[in-house]
C-alpha cells in the first residue's frame, strides 16, 4: 500500500516520518527501515520515526536507526517529532510525550523546539575523555583542531571497542571555543558514520564541557548548525532540567509503497 510520509532535520540530523497514530502502518521489517534511509536507493535519513498515540501522553516516538534498528533516544528526532507534532495540530506549544527513555517535556517558543532531555548522572571522567548517558550512550573527548579529525575512523575504532561492548557507545569530539561556545562532531552508532548534528550527542558534549569551566546555557556549533545546551547542577554530578534547544524544519513529504 502506499502511505505518506514526512521528511524532517534538525541541524542537519534528518529524519522520515510517519503519522501512526491510527496504527495503519505495518510493522517496519529492519532491512525496509534500512531501505526507506538509504541515502541512494531511498528517500534518505539519519533515522525513521514513528508518531503513535498514548494514554496519558500527547503522544510516543518510536525511533529506528538508519540501520533499520530500534534504538535508544534521539534528541534532534525528539525535536523533529514535537515540530512535526505541532504542524499536524496534535499539541500546542507545549507538549508532553512519551519516547524510550521515558517521558519529555517539549516547548516551542521563538522558532525553536526546547526539549526537556533526562536526567544525567553516574558519569565516568578520566584524563582523556568523559562517558555518560543522556538518553543514549555518549564517550566524548576534548580535542583541538577537530576539523582536521577523522571522525569516521576514529569513531568506528572506539565505538566498537571492548571497553564498550556489547552495545557500543555514540563518539563526540569536542573543541572549546571563546565566548561558552563549543564545536562538536560525532560519530553515531546504528548510522555507523558522522553526522551533522547529534542531539543527545551535543547534550553530552555540552555537560563534559562544564567540567572545563563552561557555564549554562552553553552554545554549541555543529556541521549542521547551532544548538544550545541548559541545565542545573546539583551535588554529586547530578544534571537536572536538562534543555537542548535549536530548529527543527520540514523539508518536504512524499508518498511511499510499504
Amino acid at each position: 500500500m502506499i502511505y505518506k510520509f514526512y521528511k524532517y532535520q534538525g541541524t542537519g540530523n534528518d529524519f522520515i516520518i510517519f503519522d501512526n497514530r491510527d496504527n495503519v502502518i505495518p510493522k517496519l521489517a529492519k532491512e525496509t527501515v534500512e531501505q526507506l534511509c538509504d541515502r541512494r536507493f531511498g528517500i534518505g535519513a539519519d533515522g525513521l520515526m514513528l508518531l503513535e498515540k498514548m494514554d496519558g501522553y500527547d503522544f510516543k516516538m518510536v525511533y529506528f536507526n538508519s540501520d533499520g534498528n530500534e534504538s535508544t533516544m534521539c534528541g534532534n528526532g525528539g525535536r523533529c517529532l514535537v515540530k512535526f507534532a505541532f504542524d499536524l495540530g496534535v499539541v500546542g506549544q507545549n507538549s508532553y510525550f512519551l519516547a524510550v527513555d521515558g517521558p519529555h517535556l517539549a516547548i516551542i517558543e521563538n522558532g525553536f523546539v526546547k526539549l526537556g532531555m533526562i536526567d544525567v548522572y553516574d558519569i565516568e571522567k578520566s584524563d582523556s575523555a568523559t562517558y555518560m548517558n543522556t538518553g543514549s550512550p555518549h564517550y566524548v573527548e576534548i580535542r583541538e583542531s577537530i576539523d582536521k579529525l577523522d571522525v569516521k575512523g576514529l569513531g568506528n575504532e572506539i565505538r566498537y571497542s571492548e571497553k564498550f561492548k556489547p552495545g557500543g557507545t555514540n563518539v563526540n569530539f569536542v573543541e572549546l571555543l571563546d565566548n561558552n561556545t563549543i564545536y562538536v562532531r560525532t560519530y553515531e552508532r546504528g548510522v555507523e558514520d558522522e553526522t551533522y548534528s547529534c542531539g543527545t550527542g551535543v547534550t553530552a558534549s555540552a555537560i563534559a564541557s562544564f567540567y572545563e569551566g563552561f557555564i549554562s546555557p552553553i552554545k554549541v556549533k555543529t556541521k549542521g548548525g547551532d544548538l544550545q545546551v541548559s541545565f542545573e547542577t546539583k551535588a554529586n554530578a547530578i544534571f537536572e532540567n536538562v534543555f537542548l534547544i535549536g530548529p527543527a524544519v520540514k523539508v518536504f513529504e512524499g508518498e511511499v509503497e510499504l
